[in-house]
């Protein structure tokens, strides 16, 4: 492994797992700084469901300095308004969206699928992508060792075994594989280690617009649970959100039934457009369910291998936050592997001293939320609902707006970007990619803030 007094040399291929949001991310600043980078997805195609996601502060800068904010602006989902209902149905309150979403200036919201297609459509023409498989082990090769090739002498580089594809040697490996990494339990163990419940499951899904919603957001809560449905820009149909309060729960995160009896049983009984979601939710095909958790880790690189967005430090999608903080890391982390002269040791210690101040904001925004999302009584919904109905016959409501968004302002310009220059292919040294595969402060007790 090369050190900070070893001599230099530019990674030049680099296996990124998790074609997500941080994966094609950071393929994107890869190549744009000259590496040869490759993805692996379990998902045998992009996946293009998800939820609506908030891009703030740090994160509209790096995508516009990916030159995909006009883009994003296209596909923005234009919400308009957002309102809370009693069991009947009926609109107690109702505020304009960027309250509910805590956006100002320049900020924006985008499907999660969409964000998706949109960095991969970037990346495709220059990235390889491998859809379909997974990595089952992460050998490193030290200065000098000989991989599957026969090859030695050479410089350090990871040995990497396929579910499916032959075995291949990458001189870098990213994890960039969600919350529940294989990379990160290959490298660093069990997933129990890293992982710190914060009390709520989360789930969501598309559903049909039998309420007629034109990008509007309606909640309802009940004790323990909150309930969500929206209809964004140029979507037809619905999106609809459960989550509930309880103890860390024993079941398969990759058993899609498991997750449906799950849901069912946190939500029997509950009214208002709970039977209809339960039944959306069993047919959707973009079903989401997992836990509303942190991911906390003393380092977040070995050797040659280093983690990236939610596999690194998942914030939940309790803060609002694990996109843009993916989108950040990615372009820290390509910009410190481009700066430090190719030694993995000093990029990854300067994209961690970077990224682990922005990071613990983001972290004591999720642990707030995630307890204000699930209210305890009927009495604090009932004093929720209050406060937000009279929110807009306040003349100091724009004060109150701005106090509502500045928690979450302050958490995502948490971190000051560098400056990257892209370097020349002289200075990088690369090797041309391969040719891509086939196609193998909140409002009282506020919403959830898209992650």
């Amino acid at each position: 492994m090369s050190g900070p007094g070893s001599p230099l040399r530019t990674p030049q291929t680099v296996l990124i797992s998790g074609a997500g949001i941080a994966g094609p991310a950071l393929a994107h600043r890869l190549h744009h700084h000259g590496f040869a980078v490759t993805v692996v997805e379990r998902a045998p195609e992009l996946r293009t469901g998800g939820y609506k996601v908030d891009i703030r502060g740090a994160a509209i800068d790096v995508v516009d300095r990916m030159g995909l904010l006009p883009d994003i602006r296209r596909a923005s989902t234009d919400m308009r308004t957002g309102a809370y209902v009693n069991d009947e149905g009926e609109r107690i309150a109702t505020l304009p969206a960027g309250i509910f979403g805590a956006r100002v200036g320049r900020d924006d919201e985008i499907m999660r699928g969409e964000l998706s297609r949109l960095l991969h459509d970037r990346t495709k023409g220059d990235v390889e992508y491998l859809f379909g498989d997974s990595i089952t082990s992460l050998t490193e090769q030290p200065d000098g060792g000989a991989g599957t090739d026969g090859r030695g002498d050479g410089p350090g580089c990871v040995e990497v075994t396929f579910e499916h594809g032959a075995p291949r040697r990458f001189d870098l490996v990213v994890g960039a594989d969600g919350m529940h990494s294989t990379v990160r339990r290959l490298t660093f163990g069990p997933e129990k280690s890293f992982v710190r419940h914060l009390g709520a499951y989360i789930s969501a899904f598309s559903m049909p617009n039998e309420l007629d919603l034109d990008r509007e957001e309606l909640y309802h809560l009940v004790p323990g649970k909150m309930v969500s449905a929206y209809s964004s820009a140029g979507d037809p149909a619905a999106k609809g959100m459960l989550a509930f309060r309880s103890p860390l729960l024993s079941y398969d995160h990759r058993d899609r039934a498991q997750q449906v009896a799950l849901l069912e049983g946190a939500f029997a009984g509950d009214g208002w457009q709970v039977p209809r979601m339960l039944e959306a939710a069993r047919e959707a095909p973009d079903l989401y369910f997992d836990a509303m958790s942190l991911i906390e880790m003393d380092s977040w690189s070995r050797g040659r291998v280093v983690l990236l967005g939610d596999a690194a430090h998942c914030a939940s999608p309790a803060s609002g936050q694990g996109t843009g903080i993916a989108l950040v890391g990615a372009y820290v982390l390509a910009g410190e592997l481009a700066a430090s002269g190719g030694d993995p040791a000093v990029a990854f210690a300067r994209y961690e001293t970077a990224m682990r101040g922005y990071v613990a904001v983001n972290h004591a925004l999720a642990r707030k939320y995630a307890k204000e999302m699930t209210v305890d009584s009927r009495w604090q919904i009932r004093l929720r609902h209050l406060m937000l109905r009279m929110l807009p016959h306040m003349p100091w409501k724009k004060l109150i707006a701005k106090k509502i968004a500045g928690e979450v302002q302050r958490a995502a310009h948490a971190i000051t970007l560098k400056d990257y220059p892209a370097r020349s292919a002289a200075s990088s040294a690369a090797t041309p990619a391969p040719a891509p595969a086939a196609a193998s402060a909140s409002a009282p007790g506020g919403p959830p803030y898209a992650a």
